[in-house]
């Protein structure tokens, strides 16, 4: 059984596109194409299932076309709309193919203190600036931004992400 820590999301299928099983895919990260992958994961009703890439073809920066094996109707494809989209943590290659969705469930520290800030609970690539969602030992949510040149360290293995969070950020 696939567990939560195994994979993590990059995004949500949209609407059926045609007749012949093909659905708009809203992706928030292309690591399915950075890394070569054979198949992704469909979250249907709380459980995550494997669906193998038949084929896929990009529509813009953050939408695709896709169609899965065994998926060859508008009315096979009607079920997976709105569902989320996972990809395998075991099939990124390198630190560099990392996602940045991967950073969830990574640890805070404050460059300046060294103190533990939080869990990363989410991943915004939204807007122009990227920000993370952290949640503090108190259960408070603050949004941090990550910019290159705000990351003092990283340490996958530990989980642990090193920022100089501008001062007063988190006061607020």
């Amino acid at each position: 059984m696939i567990k939560p820590d195994d994979v993590f999301r990059i995004g949500r299928l949209g609407k059926v596109h045609g007749v012949g099983g093909e659905l708009m895919f809203n992706f928030t990260d292309d690591i399915f194409d950075r890394n070569d992958a054979d198949f992704l994961f469909v979250e249907i009703d709380g459980i995550v299932v494997p669906f193998f890439i038949e084929e896929y073809r990009f529509r813009s920066d953050d939408l695709a076309i896709i169609k899965f094996e065994g998926v060859d109707t508008a009315e096979e494809a009607r079920p997976l709309v709105n569902c989320y989209v996972f990809f395998p943590k075991s099939q990124t290659t390198d630190d560099e193919g990392m996602s940045l969705s991967q950073l969830t469930g990574f640890h805070v520290i404050d460059a300046s203190t060294q103190h533990d800030v939080g869990t990363v609970t989410s991943v915004d690539t939204s807007t122009a600036n990227t920000l993370i969602e952290v949640e503090t030992a108190d259960g408070e949510r603050r949004l941090i931004p990550l910019a290159e040149e705000l990351i003092a360290g990283f340490d996958p293995q530990q989980q642990h992400i090193t920022l100089h969070i501008p001062e007063g950020l988190l006061e607020l």
